[in-house]
């Protein structure tokens, strides 16, 4: 009996993600002309449901379990090393020199390098031919540690140029963190048992993270929109945003695509770029607009572009990086790259 067909409204979510590279500077021009043709001040309130909301998708096929065997710990040790040590220093560093002086700016860009993995680590994981595996318990760990870090680091990092308020933060972390995690994980116990494994992963599940990108989208709609006249009235803030930006995900490709080619196999080195590169841009997002405003969430709907387009870019050098997969029954086999 053939395969009943996806529903028409879940074939539509599931491609989405794939187009962030567009939706995104779409809706950061609406939320441009939203904010100057109206007060947008009244949306602020939406912010923190709208990113539970956001996040909430993501989290339904989060399996904390997933992580818990020992198979490719070097590969996961060296991302968590890139992403609890390296990258926050260097995210602090760029905002040390970009954004001294400007507090909300200087905040967004070391949000940047808190927050590592998203669902989309494990996509294009996949679409580079790397270890799946590997890049799924660097998504399940990565959240649950930056989830701990994140006030610490915060007042560590920018305490001293913005005031952060520690228990503030871990109290948003826990409302766009935990409350989706727990509500994710009932719904998918609940489709679960109600249509079965199968019915579940082939025409239920691959709805979530277009849900998750609708609400990345609002979110970067109503950021841009309270911050529409500041924009406006100075025109160089997007460059000025988008240089350290592009230096941060130079340096991230670069260091993780030596790292991984010195020290890992084929698969696991793409999973390491991909499990580093990939920043967790929806959580991060939804903490600057809940406890820093408009300007820390600007650096982050800037960073959606940046990261979604490079990584589209990276997947279709990876070949050439790190040499071709060939599949020979049922196993990959790496052919080395020529010299």
């Amino acid at each position: 009996m053939s395969e009943e067909p996806m529903n028409p409204i879940v074939r539509v979510l599931s491609k989405l993600p794939k187009h962030l590279v567009v939706l995104i500077p779409v809706s950061m021009l609406l939320g441009l002309m939203a904010g100057l043709a109206v007060d947008f001040s009244a949306a602020k309130v939406l912010v923190l449901p709208m990113t539970m909301l956001m996040v909430y998708p993501m989290l339904v096929n989060f399996r904390p379990s997933q992580a818990l065997n020992l198979k490719d710990s070097k590969a996961v040790g060296l991302a968590m090393a890139l992403d609890f040590v390296a990258l926050p220093l260097l995210a602090w560093g760029l905002a040390l020199v970009f954004f001294r002086d400007q507090p909300g700016l200087y905040v967004g860009m070391v949000l940047t390098g808190l927050f590592p993995t998203s669902g989309m680590t494990i996509s294009w994981t996949g679409f580079a031919k790397g270890n799946v595996g590997a890049a799924v318990k660097m998504t399940v760990i990565g959240l649950i540690v930056a989830s701990l870090l994140a006030p610490a680091y915060l007042a560590v990092l920018a305490g001293k140029v913005v005031p952060v308020d520690m228990l503030g933060v871990l109290q948003t972390v826990l409302m766009v963190v935990g409350v989706p995690m727990l509500a994710g994980a009932a719904t998918r116990r609940i489709l679960v048992r109600k249509y079965g494994e199968t019915i579940y992963k082939s025409r239920i599940s691959p709805a979530f993270p277009g849900l998750s990108t609708v609400g990345v989208i609002a979110i970067v709609f109503i950021a841009i929109g309270l911050k529409a006249k500041m924009i406006v009235s100075d025109p160089q803030l997007l460059l000025t945003i988008a240089v350290p930006l592009l230096l941060f995900y130079a340096t991230n490709f670069a260091v993780s695509t030596v790292l991984g080619k010195l020290f890992l196999p084929r698969g696991d080195a793409i999973a390491v770029v991909y499990g580093t590169v990939m920043r967790n841009l929806s959580i991060a997002l939804g903490i600057a607009v809940a406890q820093f405003g408009p300007e820390a969430a600007l650096v982050l709907a800037l960073a959606y572009v940046v990261q979604v387009q490079s990584a589209a870019w990276y997947v279709k050098g990876t070949d050439r990086m790190f040499g071709p997969a060939i599949r020979l029954d049922e196993e990959a086999i790496v052919v080395p790259a020529r010299a």
